[in-house]
């Protein structure tokens, strides 16, 4: 999905705000990682930040996409693997993610990250 590349590219620029414009700007998306479910583009937004403060800690990210399903006309669910490649230790781990077609443009609505 063009999504993802539009991520990587941003994200191994250090620019998580070009990163999370791929995720639907809205109080009900939905992010699921480690620290449970957060709710809301700004409430993820921020939760990056923390995070990843600096270019260092975000490293360089790769995907491999293991499975893309076609839900319905306005729906894909992406399964797949993310890594970071970073100087103070690499960090690993899977995704699903659901996607909705918005306004003419394909954004995650729902982000669970382990």
């Amino acid at each position: 999905m063009n999504s993802l590349s539009v991520q990587t590219k941003s994200w191994n620029n250090g620019d998580i705000e070009g990163f999370m414009k791929t995720y639907w700007n809205n109080d009900s998306l939905m992010f699921i990682g480690k620290s449970g479910v957060t709710y809301g583009w700004k409430n993820t937004l921020t939760n990056y930040k923390k995070g990843y403060p600096e270019k260092s800690a975000m490293g360089q990210l790769d995907f491999t996409i293991i499975n893309v399903k076609k839900l319905s006309r306005q729906y894909y669910s992406v399964t797949g693997k993310w890594h970071l490649t970073r100087t103070m230790g690499d960090l690993q781990g899977h995704f699903t993610l659901l996607f909705k077609k918005i306004h003419r443009q394909w954004l995650i609505i729902q982000d669970h990250s382990s």
